[in-house]
């Protein structure tokens, strides 16, 4: 009985891998080329699978695309779902302009494709962004309104502060090869990634205290 109830999770943790990596090289491809600069047969070969195998997890190219933007979104997200009201908010603002770049530092590929989405209009993501994505932000515009109403911030519109926040960050995953070409340095170099927190914190942080 031992063994066979060990089977499933043997089972449900390989097919977890397969998918990952399917998703990972998927994810290498589309960010380098789109969706229609992509093949699947390069995609399944990247991943070490067939094509055949591929298409069980995901039964088309689109339905790819749409699974490795989500899991963007689930990455992209995670530290704004982390902000909360009871939270001192400098310290929630200064910690999340250091998660988001640290996304940035960690999965360039994932928002160089985001990007790239939405530079064509996002049309495989506009559900997503309409839905969950509005919902979110608009909770935690919210929070960020309390914090201003009780004079813990300075007067701002809190999605203009969000998509401040995003743009800033994102820009040294976006454009690295820019920052590269003027700085001759990356996120991956931990002294240019200190320093990167450090002076967009004070800028934004400067921006938003209450004089």
């Amino acid at each position: 009985m031992k063994s066979d109830e060990k089977m499933p999770t043997r089972r449900s943790r390989a097919v977890a891998a397969k998918r990952s990596a399917i998703l990972q090289a998927a994810l290498s491809f589309f960010s380098q080329f789109g969706i229609h600069g992509t093949s699947l047969d390069k995609v399944a070969e990247r991943a070490d699978v067939s094509k055949t195998n591929l298409l069980y997890y995901f039964p088309s190219k689109e339905a790819l695309y749409i699974a490795v933007l989500k899991e963007i979104l689930d990455i992209w997200l995670a530290p704004l779902r982390a902000l909360r009201h009871d939270h001192q908010p400098l310290v929630a603002i200064r910690n999340y302009i250091e998660l988001k770049l640290e996304v940035s530092r960690d999965h360039p590929e994932a928002s160089r494709l985001f990007c790239l989405e939405m530079l064509q209009g996002a049309p495989l993501l506009k559900g997503e962004l309409a839905g969950d994505l509005k919902q979110l932000v608009d909770d935690k515009a919210a929070i960020i309104r309390q914090w201003v109403e009780e004079g813990q911030l300075a007067p701002i519109e809190p999605q203009h502060l969000i998509f401040m926040l995003w743009a800033t960050t994102q820009h040294y995953a976006d454009f690295a090869s820019q920052v590269e070409a003027i700085t001759g340095q990356t996120l991956q170099d931990a002294h240019f990634f200190a320093q990167t927190v450090e002076n967009v914190q004070r800028m934004v942080i400067e921006g938003i205290r209450v004089r």
